[in-house]
């Protein structure tokens, strides 16, 4: 299959934490598209897997308050193009053939927010796409910076972001490019979120993925929803059990 081409746009992931499941959410991107440039900003003591990924050291980050700091006031020292790909571990491209140039007319995208009616309601942060120029003015001393950081870009700073000319893409737009709680796997073009991995991945992946995580906070209120998908499959009654043994003891790691 040959490769997307993306010469604009860097793939990022910034992580503490769940840096193999991260590497695996990059590996899977870059199977695909071929970008600039590919960078894991993190601080673990990890080697980048295939030769198309750079390894970018930074400071710990000890909190996801600190991940939004991050993303808002540095990322933007270390990505040249038009264009930044923002993925993390649980959620990447699902298929490059569902690329619509179009999308590189905006800065900013990512999956649209179900509970917001007012029309700010794009979006996601956690597989997103930025412009270069988005995230300098997000360092501007009158963006409001705040946690997280993507409802701080789209729904607390938009209007001021709208009005120095920033392009936020329409619903239906952001429902095209990204699934979170919304949209359909088998026509976006991504997808964020670890509800929706057993679908996207298959529910073997989604176990081997699981089993690497050293921070498992991010299964958060959807456990019970991941639980009951898992339980389904091969072996799905001891994998079920498990996650609740993992659960219970607060065992952050396989």
């Amino acid at each position: 299959m040959t490769r997307l081409e993306l010469p604009n746009v860097t793939l990022c992931a910034v992580t503490s934490v769940n840096v193999s499941a991260t590497l695996r959410a990059l590996e899977f991107c870059l199977d695909q598209v071929a970008f600039a440039d590919c960078l894991l900003l993190t601080d673990a003591d990890v080697q980048p897997s295939r030769p198309d990924m750079r390894i970018v050291p930074i400071d710990r980050l000890a909190s996801s308050a600190a991940y939004s700091t991050f993303m808002m006031s540095r990322l933007v020292d270390h990505v040249d193009t038009t264009h930044c790909l923002v993925t993390q571990w649980d959620g990447h491209l699902l298929n490059a053939e569902r690329w619509r140039q179009e999308y590189l007319d905006y800065d900013y995208i990512g999956a649209s927010w179900p509970q917001f009616t007012d029309g700010h309601d794009v979006g996601n942060g956690g597989f997103s796409l930025r412009s270069r120029r988005l995230m300098e003015a997000c360092r501007a001393p009158q963006f409001r910076m705040l946690h997280p950081e993507d409802i701080a870009i789209g729904r607390t700073n938009r209007e001021w972001l709208e009005g120095i000319g920033m392009r936020f893409a329409p619903r239906a737009i952001a429902d095209a490019f990204a699934v979170e709680r919304t949209g359909n796997l088998e026509t976006a073009f991504g997808y964020h979120g670890v509800f929706n991995m057993p679908r996207a991945i298959g529910v073997d992946a989604f176990w081997q993925v699981y089993r690497t995580l050293d921070d498992r906070r991010t299964l958060g209120p959807d456990f019970g929803a991941v639980l009951r998908v898992l339980a389904r499959g091969r072996g799905g009654t001891a994998r079920a059990l498990q996650m609740i043994k993992d659960r219970a003891r607060g065992a952050p790691r396989g």
